[in-house]
């Protein structure tokens, strides 16, 4: 999960939403208060810039403007950062490798030849007259409405006060409050306006940083290509555990509980004439261990992919995992349509090796399980009132869920501080 919010998508949702969702109003105070940051930004570039090419002839304006850029730079990672908190873009850092060693003057020359310092600098300076005018429209659009929403309140307080309105050319005097109470539907009407005009804006705004702060396509299918490749490795790996862990279970289970029925049934042909007692001992042994095996074989077959998920999907898999965990289990499932087979095989996988690890180290009363679709994610959480301290450590089982969620492309936190609670939360990629 790249952690990137389709804010187009949210401009489209109802004044409700819109008033509730906590972006709106982030993005509210990034757009009134960033104007400073602009301001700042501008007159400290243009400062320092001017008097670094003004003194390169005497060498000083060298090293004036190394400092610039990494002052700049900085800055820009500032931004990246006040725009994933105000309009949850997660902008990855677009920078090349600088060289190894303490060779200051490489180090310049390769910040200095890299493209995205310089697209860096461009957003710096534009974001002075665009912080001018995204101000401008905040401070018109909050202004007017708490004007109109607050206005009866202020004839009320203001007696002998009166504020006129003129309409067409006709002034209409209001200096009561009922008269002013048209006022507060009007009110109403700009705050939705200002909320929507907030939220494409903070849309607009976020495109310009991916654009200017982050990486370009090169970069960017560099970097998916690195992940995939670091992700389809996982994956293989994970695989390959997998396998080794049915050939342990194998040999150490149905095959050994199999081997003791042959014995006991050759034993017991043996002695079918001489002893029929001893022989109808060994077949009721061997029978026991047939059911062993075959209650082995199942529960292994299970742990591969259990019928149940197939035929009946997630929710009854899950509840039947819950049904067999030794503690409580809450579990909350809400998906809209069954996701693809994949996906549905590893939240699965990863809801039963949690609660297995719960089980076995966290010391819990209480366990609860929730999935639920994030527009093109299914999210899968996992939690417990343990004693935590789980890690993912690699070669330990949560490692191995993180390995099958990057299989797929996914992305497994584990989230457990010492005395708990721990939350396991697996972001899976699924297209609907």
């Amino acid at each position: 999960m790249n952690g990137t919010v389709d804010t187009s998508t949210s401009s489209r949702r109802g004044p409700l939403r819109l008033l509730k969702d906590p972006l709106t109003w982030r993005s509210a105070a990034f757009l009134l208060l960033h104007f400073p940051f602009g301001l700042a930004y501008f007159v400290a570039l243009t400062v320092l810039l001017s008097v670094s090419v003004g003194t390169l002839l005497i060498w000083v304006g060298i090293l004036g403007l190394a400092l610039t850029m990494v002052l700049w730079r900085c800055a820009a990672v500032l931004e990246r950062r006040l725009a994933r908190l105000a309009f949850g873009v997660d902008i990855p850092s677009p920078y090349r490798a600088l060289p190894a060693g303490n060779n200051l003057l490489r180090k310049w020359k390769a910040m200095a030849a890299d493209p995205a310092t310089w697209k860096d600098l461009v957003y710096l300076l534009l974001a002075f007259p665009i912080g001018i005018a995204e101000f401008v429209i905040s401070m018109v659009l909050w202004t007017a409405t708490m004007s109109l929403v607050t206005m009866p309140i202020w004839i009320t307080q203001n007696r002998g006060g009166y504020i006129v309105v003129t309409l067409a050319g006709h002034d209409f005097w209001l200096d009561d409050p009922v008269s002013t109470l048209p006022a507060v539907p009007l009110g109403i009407g700009v705050l939705v306006l200002a909320m929507y005009a907030v939220r494409i804006v903070g849309a607009a705004h976020g495109a310009i940083a991916r654009y200017l702060l982050g990486p370009n396509e090169t970069q960017a299918l560099r970097a998916r290509t690195a992940q995939l490749r670091a992700s389809r490795a996982r994956g293989v790996d994970a695989a390959e555990a997998e396998r080794r862990r049915i050939e342990r279970d194998l040999h150490d289970g149905a095959q050994q509980q199999l081997l003791a029925v042959a014995m006991d049934l050759g034993r017991a042909r043996a002695k079918l004439e001489t002893d029929p007692v001893a022989a109808q001992e060994l077949l009721q042994q061997a029978h026991a261990g047939a059911k062993e095996a075959i209650a082995e074989l199942r529960n292994l077959a299970r742990g591969i992919y259990p019928a149940i998920l197939t035929d009946r999907g997630l929710d009854a898999a899950i509840s039947a995992v819950a049904a067999r965990a030794p503690m409580p289990v809450e579990v909350e499932i809400d998906l809209p349509t069954r996701p693809p087979a994949a996906v549905e095989s590893i939240a699965y996988f990863i809801v039963s090796e949690a609660l297995t690890n719960v089980a076995k180290y966290a010391r819990a009363t209480q366990a609860a399980v929730r999935i639920a679709r994030d527009q093109t994610w299914v999210v899968v959480e996992v939690s417990d009132n343990g004693v935590g301290g789980a890690e993912a450590t690699p070669g330990g089982g949560l490692a191995g869920l993180a390995d099958r969620a990057a299989g797929i492309d996914g992305i497994l936190t584990v989230n457990s501080p010492l005395g708990g609670p721990t939350v396991i939360r697996a972001d899976l990629p699924c297209v609907w």
